[in-house]
């Protein structure tokens, strides 16, 4: 299965979402990541907790959704609200797509443990839904089976 997560600026919780899915699910899942309107950076405090939680950083890069025009997403996963609401690309057409809405950790204003905390509680939150796609996509269900069950996936 090929996902592709998308958030606006692509420095942060789509960045963690495909380095997450490619440690814990990369024999049955291909993920990468790309924005609308990308930072062109990834955000530094990604990489350092991805790190502490003992995840891969390597090849982590801001990237447009034009990028990705021959990638073949089976699944595009929306993770910020402000890109839940924007029409993706022709070229994402047949793919099925789901949106998570994930909290945004690069946000939070506090101190650090605040910060960490709430970096820490996403790479969890992400790190859950990983283990429920790699379970799913090890049924090999069919392109309707798969809708739902994202579906319901996407209503926890």
């Amino acid at each position: 299965m090929k996902i592709l997560y998308i958030c606006t600026h692509n420095r942060c919780r789509s960045i963690l979402s495909e380095a997450i899915t490619n440690q814990l699910a990369g024999e049955v899942i291909e993920a990468k990541s790309a924005g609308s309107q990308p930072a062109g950076e990834v955000h530094p405090l990604s990489i350092k907790y991805l790190q502490e939680a003992g995840i891969s950083v390597a090849g982590l890069q801001s990237q447009s959704w034009d990028d990705f025009e021959d990638f073949d997403a089976d699944v595009v996963v929306t993770v910020c609200d402000s890109a839940a609401g924007e029409a993706c690309p022709l070229w994402f057409g047949k793919s099925l797509k789901v949106h998570w809405g994930l909290s945004d950790p690069s946000k939070v204003e506090g101190s650090e443990a605040q910060i960490a905390a709430s970096f820490k509680a996403c790479i969890e939150e992400i790190t859950t839904r990983v283990k429920q796609l790699k379970a799913l996509s090890e049924r090999n269900l069919d392109s309707e089976q798969l809708k739902h069950a994202l579906a319901e996936l996407g209503a926890r």
